[in-house]
Formats: C-alpha cells, sequence, structure tokens
C-alpha cells in the first residue's frame, strides 16, 4: 500500500477547493454521500470526496461503497487506478471496510452467450476493481485488507454463481464448478454424489424433488479440516437451481428470478473458499442439495410422501415447498454423519420473509441464545440485515400428517415460522446448536445500493466468515 499521494499543485490550493465544493453542494459528511472535484490539467485530475459518517466501518463501507459504484459506472478511468487516502489513525477497521465497500459495489456480471464455466473464485480476484490506498503499511492493515479481499473475492463467487441463467446451471454444472473453485486450495476437499450414490443412500426427498428433470440431483460436501483446527461447523445451503413450482406449478412472474433459488447454496460454497483463503483454524462441513424443481410425468405430486435420509417421511402438500424437504435431508445426514459444534442452514426458503422483514433482511431462527446472538454480531459487523424470529411452540401441530410423520407445507399462515419449524424437526440432539436463515429476499437487489448491485447479492457470505473468525475456537 503506498503511503503517500501524488499532489501536483498547491496542497492548500487544492483543500481550499475542495472546502468549497463541499459548501457549494452542502455535503454534510454522511456516510456515502458523495462530490467530485474535477482538476483539468491536474494530478490528480479528479478528487472524490465520500462521506464516512461517524467513521466507523460501517460508514467506511459505505465510502468505499460510493468510489466503488462510481468506478463500476466509469469502467475504472483509462488515467490510472484510484488512489485513496484513509487516514493512519483511522485504524484497520476503516481499511477493510474502505476496500470490502468498494470491491462489493464494482461487482458487474455479463450473462454468457454459450454454456461456459462461472467465475471461479480466483477470476473474480482479478475482477476486483484496482484502488490503492495510502495509508501506514501495518501488519493490522495488510491482514484488514487481506480479509477484506478474500470476502469480497467470495461474495462475487457467490454473486456469480447465483446469477448465471439457469439454461447454464444446473445440478451438475454447480457441482462442477464447487470442485473447480476448490481444486487449487490445499486442504479444500469436495465430493459429490449422484442420482444413483443418492438413492443407494437413502436420500429419498432430494430424488422426489429432482425427478421432474432431466438433470439428475446432486449432494455436495465439502471438507476444510486444517490442523490443529477448533470447533466443527456444519453449514447447510438449499441449492433448487431453478424452481418451476413442480406440479404446483408458479405463476410466469413467479418463475422470472428463480435462477436465485439457489442463493443459499452459492453464499455456503462462497464461505468455505474464504475460509480456506483466510486459513481460519476452524473445521467446517459444507453441504449442498442441488435439484432442478421441473413439471414432468415424473415430479413428485403433491400428497405424495417421501421418505428422508435417515427414514423420517414427509407428505408433501405442496411441490413449490420443495426447498425444505432437500434441506431436510442435508440436515438428517448431517445429525447422522456428524457431531459439530454448530449447525447453519441458508435458504432462499420463502415469500413470507420480504413480508414479514422487508427486502433487504433476513429471518433467523435457533432456539440457541448465545448462537443467535454470535450471528446478529456478526450480521451487524458485516452490514447484512438479519431480525431474529420465533419458533412458536403453538404452530408445530400444523405439522401433523395422517399419512407421514411431517406435514411439509401447511397452508395456516406463518410461512416462515412454520417452514423454519419443520426444519428444526430433523436437527435432533443438535436443536440446541442449530439456527436457520429464511434469506429469500436479501439474496437479491432490485437496484443498486451502497455495496450491492443489481441481481444476487451473495448475502451470508459476510455474515458467516465474520461469524466463524470470531468464533471461540475451543471445543
Amino acid at each position: 500500500m503506498p503511503d503517500q499521494l501524488t499532489i501536483d499543485g498547491d496542497r492548500a490550493e487544492l483543500a481550499a477547493s475542495a472546502a468549497a465544493l463541499l459548501s457549494r453542494t452542502g455535503h454534510d459528511g454522511s456516510a456515502g454521500e458523495m462530490q467530485v472535484l474535477h482538476r483539468p490539467r491536474h494530478s490528480p485530475y479528479q478528487v472524490i470526496l465520500a462521506g464516512v459518517g461517524a467513521a466507523d466501518e460501517a460508514g467506511w463501507r459505505a465510502a468505499g461503497a460510493a468510489v466503488g459504484g462510481l468506478l463500476r459506472r466509469d469502467a475504472q478511468p483509462a488515467a490510472g487506478p484510484c488512489l485513496v487516502a484513509v487516514p493512519p489513525q483511522a485504524g484497520p477497521a476503516a481499511v477493510r471496510g474502505f476496500a470490502e465497500g468498494c470491491w462489493l459495489a464494482g461487482y458487474r456480471f455479463t450473462a454468457p452467450g454459450e454454456p461456459r464455466p462461472a467465475a471461479d473464485a480466483d477470476r473474480a480476484h482479478d475482477r476486483l476493481p484496482v484502488v490503492l490506498l495510502a495509508h501506514p503499511p501495518t501488519g493490522a492493515a495488510e491482514q484488514a485488507l487481506r480479509y477484506a479481499r478474500a470476502t469480497a473475492a467470495a461474495t462475487y463467487l457467490a454473486r456469480d454463481l447465483t446469477n448465471m441463467p439457469s439454461s447454464v446451471k444446473n445440478p451438475a454444472w454447480f457441482a462442477e464448478q464447487v470442485a473447480a473453485a476448490a481444486a487449487d486450495r490445499p486442504g479444500l476437499t469436495v465430493s459429490v454424489r449422484g442420482p444413483a450414490e443418492l438413492a443407494a443412500e437413502g436420500f429419498g426427498a432430494l430424488l422426489a424433488v429432482g425427478g421432474g428433470s432431466v438433470a439428475g440431483p446432486r449432494l455436495v460436501e465439502i471438507d476444510w479440516s486444517p490442523p490443529h483446527a477448533g470447533r466443527h461447523v456444519v453449514l447447510a445451503g438449499k441449492g433448487i437451481t431453478f424452481d418451476t413450482g413442480g406440479i404446483s406449478i408458479k405463476p410466469v412472474d413467479g418463475m422470472k428470478l428463480m435462477r436465485k433459488d439457489m442463493g443459499g447454496a452459492a453464499a455456503v460454497v462462497a464461505t468455505a473458499v474464504a475460509v480456506a483463503d483466510l486459513a481460519l483454524p476452524v473445521r467446517l462441513t459444507v453441504l449442498v442439495p442441488l435439484a432442478e424443481n421441473m413439471v414432468s410425468g415424473a415430479a413428485f405430486r403433491p400428497g405424495d410422501v417421501v421418505r428422508h435420509y435417515g427414514g423420517r417421511t414427509s407428505e408433501t402438500t405442496n411441490s413449490d415447498a420443495e426447498g425444505r424437504l432437500v434441506l431436510a435431508d442435508a440436515i438428517s445426514y448431517a445429525v447422522s454423519r456428524f457431531t459439530p459444534d454448530y449447525l447453519v442452514d441458508l435458504a432462499t426458503l420463502t415469500g413470507a420473509n420480504a413480508i414479514a422483514l422487508g427486502r433487504r433482511t433476513a429471518a433467523l431462527y435457533s432456539e440457541d441464545d448465545d448462537l443467535a446472538g454470535a450471528l446478529l454480531d456478526a450480521s451487524v459487523a458485516a452490514g447484512e440485515g438479519a431480525w431474529r424470529m420465533p419458533l412458536h411452540a403453538d404452530y408445530v401441530e400444523y405439522l401433523g400428517s395422517e399419512i407421514a410423520d411431517l406435514f411439509s407445507a401447511p397452508d395456516r399462515g406463518a410461512g416462515s415460522v412454520v417452514a423454519a419449524l419443520y426444519l428444526r424437526e430433523f436437527t435432533g440432539p443438535l436443536r440446541d446448536r442449530w439456527a436457520h436463515y429464511d434469506m429469500s429476499a436479501p439474496a437479491w437487489s432490485d437496484d443498486d445500493h451502497a455495496e450491492l448491485t443489481r441481481g444476487a447479492t451473495g448475502w451470508g457470505v459476510r455474515t458467516l466468515v465474520r461469524w466463524l473468525t470470531a468464533l471461540d475456537p475451543a471445543a
């Protein structure tokens, strides 16, 4: 990181010009507020004045997002990279916040004209806007910049995977992208189960949901087990690569953005990549059940009974409530196969999430106050909205079925709460170490906003990496 700005001319003249511009425009230093001072035939020829508000990490992130958005719209000025002065007293949190905001707001996605590999994490690194920070090169600042680069690149990967059209993105393709992203990261291993393996091992719900598509389902398992790892965390992410609703078919407007129905899967995969890049001392297992929910003669029907991994059964009731079915298989497998310290799942699960909390906030469910508190703290630090929701015991009776162990999608209101209660039924002894995010709404942005760009947001990557970084390593 360079430690000084090169300024052509009198610094006092530059400061006076900047002060005059701020006075004229009414710029009050609010976080993310920005003005541009043009200086033809001078160096620098353009000075960006970005407010940082309270000058905490969130304020610096907002300032970075304002600059990154400008660089994206200007397609990185030909005169060279942007050089940013971060005062030494601002500290490493300012470096991390500014860099993360700038890189995230600089994201672009271009849909392919024909099938091709998605941008993997390494290509995402190459696409980060070039920004030079003028700040003393301390070890803490360098570490903050490394952290921001890893989380930004991982979020790019999650956005790329989610934005990819479903004409390219099916379960097999997604599994290939995971393997490609992990290939150059020593210690990150990937295994993939196809339809035959899923049938042999009893993943009945995942097979049912994926049965209507010519593109068969997959279960991806990622493992990160560094030497001297502390706590063991299992992350599971819903991976419906396209959702027609099945026989309970969606209206056309409801289908248009269903390429985003694997946003939870993209987030947990990208989290694993960031954890490996940062070499975090945590054991991490990531489970990604992948399927296309299509309409055909082989599609599962409302009223069918499916048998999950481990033997429990669900009356399906509504084929458009398929995400909880595939997640239940993954959760059941996690309970049977592992004894982790924590199990966290992410899913674009219900429209009720947006009705309750709006477009930028995920619903968080957990019976563990400490786990919920730590995840909410990480969410605040990362700048990703989440709100803890109740798990009302009175609603458990809605899950009763006369022909199966559980009724998967009762139509009795409280959709997000009841979906969480349904998933809880599969957590067994991990019930008091489990958390569920319903993040359908914040997984997508209809416009550019701060560090978000229109399209997939990669919601959850930054929160999970913050939480895993802060996790007490004691087993």
